[in-house]
């Protein structure tokens, strides 16, 4: 029980590890809530969440001795963006840095793939978010096969020393989360881009191609999260107020364990 918020453990989120006889299979993992859950219990406790999110940032933002890394993935439509908005809804923006990672530039694509990452790592002290990310480069590159096999695992070990290095070097705290929506609810989510004036703005030809690949990203997906070194948690988020749910839990819980604190200051000036 969290004496906090008084959460009970059955509800907590599959976490993926990194044995080879449990490897994950997202086929089987389910993009519902768990059964018997009462909405509007788990919206109040992901509400504290939030608020105790903001709380701690800004002892986080005073002391700069940790920085956090927030990695966000999934198919269009698992709500990445909205995700954001809603965890770090009482985050001051001086602490809190997003990055919304597309399709390269000419400059990035002169560089190596992870030049464009490497650069926007948040700073002790500050909350890094990434919407999309490094793992871009072995998802949508792969799928179209713009990469071969042995680039893929060269790219893989890549990013696992570069997010060791991040996280020895720089004491970043690194929390990775897959948002898995089901092809059912992607459909639903696209098609009301089209439908609802006020998102039609959001629509993009290019998401109902990629989703004719379905099946190739979630190997993709699946391969990404069982060759990672850092866990991922996968986040099952065909309903949004869960998926709020479990990403705040997480990365409160997280922050909970930095015993965040406002630094001592000596002041000589006397009234």
């Amino acid at each position: 029980m969290n004496a906090r918020f008084g959460l009970q453990s059955t509800l907590l989120v599959h976490l993926p590890n990194k044995h080879l006889s449990e490897m994950v299979r997202l086929r089987s993992v389910s993009c519902l809530p768990p059964a018997g859950l009462n909405k509007d219990h788990v919206q109040e406790q992901a509400r504290n969440y939030i608020s105790r999110i903001g709380e701690m940032q800004q002892k986080l933002y005073a002391g700069k001795k940790q920085a956090i890394l927030v990695v966000l993935q999934g198919m269009d439509g698992s709500g990445k963006d909205s995700t954001t908005n809603s965890v770090f809804s009482k985050c001051s923006v001086a602490g809190i840095e997003v990055h919304n990672y597309k399709k390269p530039t000419e400059e990035e694509f002169s560089h190596d793939f992870l030049w464009r990452i490497h650069k926007n790592a948040p700073a002790k002290g500050k909350i890094g978010v990434f919407v999309r990310s490094h793992y871009e480069d072995i998802l949508v590159q792969r799928v179209h096969k713009w990469i071969d096999e042995e680039r893929v695992s060269t790219r893989i070990d890549a990013i696992n020393a570069f997010e060791n290095l991040l996280s020895d070097d720089n004491e970043t705290i690194i929390l990775k989360f897959y948002l898995h929506i089901s092809k059912e609810e992607q459909k639903r989510q696209l098609t009301e881009r089209i439908d609802d004036p006020e998102k039609r703005w959001k629509h993009n030809d290019e998401d109902w191609k990629e989703r004719k690949l379905w099946p190739e990203y979630m190997d993709a997906y699946e391969d990404m999260i069982n060759r990672s070194e850092i866990e991922w948690t996968i986040v099952p988020a065909d309903k949004h107020w869960y998926r709020d749910y479990v990403v705040a839990r997480k990365v409160c819980e997280a922050m909970e364990k930095l015993h965040l604190k406002y630094p001592e200051v000596d002041i000589k000036i006397k009234t």
